[in-house]
């Protein structure tokens, strides 16, 4: 039974991830680069600047580096260490190219859903902010298209509630700390058919208490929380891959043909070149839209909620969580992985950026193993949180504010968490993949209709700063 569920599961998948989908993402992001004259790369100095020093005021409920902690809480977790990784099992280490390239142009698109998220927000009377997709699709292209927020609004619960925020990153922190505790399951509990080793079911319980006690404080405590661990631990995570990557400069050079040759099917056999290219870009580039989620509309549902006056500058906030999540993040762990050869051993999962660690650092097997335990579990901790929020924001939408709803879905998100650990791998991954791609279409469809509006607040912007009308 669990086997035929699979098959469907991973049909739908190849479906829904297809080639029309990959073309979609890349074609929107590559269309807006060119609307906005690859502001991306041009204005990345700028968008860093920003990302550190606040509007002196502004509406809105956290400050815009709250907001981009926030955003970064819900985006910097287990796609970052594991979806990597699986990203290479499966397509190589040309998969790590087409990271990098969902990446450069998916900056563009998080950029413009910056944009649209604070232009079209609503504030109500009690100053709680209410934006993301839904309002720009409802508020931008019209009334009409309010079936079409609503469609997004709906798949945004379930990716919070059956996707990233909950399955994948509890899994990953459960099967992190039992590899690291208990990896050969010594000590072990029968649970609905199947042994689980005690630190699962323990790290389940005290997961699923610490996450309850921070959500009940909404966007506030999330940003708060936020604004500690993820600078924190990504300092800790790019300092030793940065580390490794010295320590084994000499590979360095390789390790880069190797993606290069597999991201263009070089190695393969002439047959079978288009079929390992393809392959490589969609192992790469759903894993990292899954990893910065650019173009799936939930960083704007945070960047909505930032204090500031200008779209254009949280759009530009907005955009360094795509640069700092895959151009830094992942590249640390996809280059650790490729210097050292663990993806082609035959591990799953976290246990082949584990082995990298353990073969790349000269701390010994345990040190290393505990390093990126810690990083993993609070890295997917805070996504945890932050799609707590955006998926609450969603629901919002969808019952017209009804906080019982929302009261009541947040104990079935606490549910989630705690069965989680319980989940298979591969079925995880999975759902979380469909969902994703799901809740993109309706937001691509609102940026491409709303790119008009986008160029116009960019360049209107842009003179406003040069005649000395506003202030960074």
């Amino acid at each position: 039974m669990l086997e035929e569920i699979s098959k469907i599961l991973t049909a739908i998948d190849d479906f829904v991830w297809g080639v029309p989908l990959i073309v979609l993402i890349l074609t929107v992001g590559i269309f807006m680069t060119i609307r906005l004259k690859g502001l991306q790369i041009g204005k990345l100095p700028k968008s860093l600047k920003y990302m550190v020093k606040n509007e002196a005021s502004g509406d809105g409920e956290v400050t815009s580096f709250g907001a981009l902690c926030t955003a970064l809480s819900a985006t910097i977790g287990t796609g970052n260490i594991v979806g990597v990784a699986t990203a290479i099992v499966a397509g190589g280490p040309g998969a790590l190219f087409w990271m990098w390239i969902a990446a450069l142009f998916g900056m563009a698109t998080k950029y413009s859903e910056g944009v649209l998220a604070v232009k079209y927000r609503v504030i109500d009377k009690d100053n709680h902010v209410l934006g993301g997709p839904f309002y720009y699709i409802e508020n931008g292209m019209g009334k009409g298209f309010r079936w079409l927020a609503k469609i997004f609004a709906f798949f945004g619960v379930g990716v919070g509630l059956l996707g990233i925020g909950t399955f994948t990153q509890v899994n990953g922190i459960a099967s992190a700390v039992n590899n690291f505790f208990d990896p050969n399951n010594s000590w072990s509990v029968h649970i609905l058919g199947k042994d689980y080793s005690w630190t699962v079911v323990i790290c389940g319980i005290i997961l699923t208490l610490c996450v309850g006690l921070v959500i009940i404080g909404g966007i506030q405590r999330i940003a708060q929380v936020s604004q500690v661990i993820v600078p924190f631990m990504a300092v800790i995570y790019v300092a030793f891959s940065l580390l490794l990557i010295i320590l084994n400069i000499k590979e360095i050079p390789q390790a880069f043909v190797t993606i290069f040759e597999g991201a263009f099917g070089m190695r393969a056999a002439a047959g079978g070149a288009l079929g390992a290219i393809l392959i490589a870009m969609q192992k790469g580039i759903a894993r990292g839209i899954f990893s910065n989620e650019a173009g799936l509309g939930s960083a704007p549902i945070a960047a909505a909620a930032a204090q500031t006056k200008e779209p254009v500058r949280q759009g530009l906030v907005s955009m360094t969580g795509t640069f700092i999540d895959t151009i830094v993040i992942c590249t640390m762990t996809g280059l650790a992985i490729v210097v050292t050869g663990t993806w082609d051993q035959g591990l799953e999962g976290v246990a082949v950026t584990t082995a990298a660690f353990q073969q790349g650092l000269p701390f010994g097997e345990n040190v290393c193993a505990f390093i990126l335990m810690i990083c993993l579990v609070f890295f997917a901790f805070t996504t945890i949180l932050g799609w707590d929020y955006y998926s609450e924001r969603c629901l919002e939408y969808l019952c017209n504010g009804k906080k019982k709803v929302v009261k009541c879905y947040r104990w079935l998100y606490i549910l989630a968490v705690f069965i989680g650990p319980f989940m298979t791998v591969a079925a995880v991954w999975t759902i979380a993949d469909i969902f994703n791609a799901l809740m993109a279409l309706p937001n691509l469809i609102a940026i491409l209709a709303l790119s008009g509006v986008i160029a116009k607040e960019t360049k209107s912007y842009f003179k406003r700063l040069e005649n000395g009308e506003i202030q960074e």
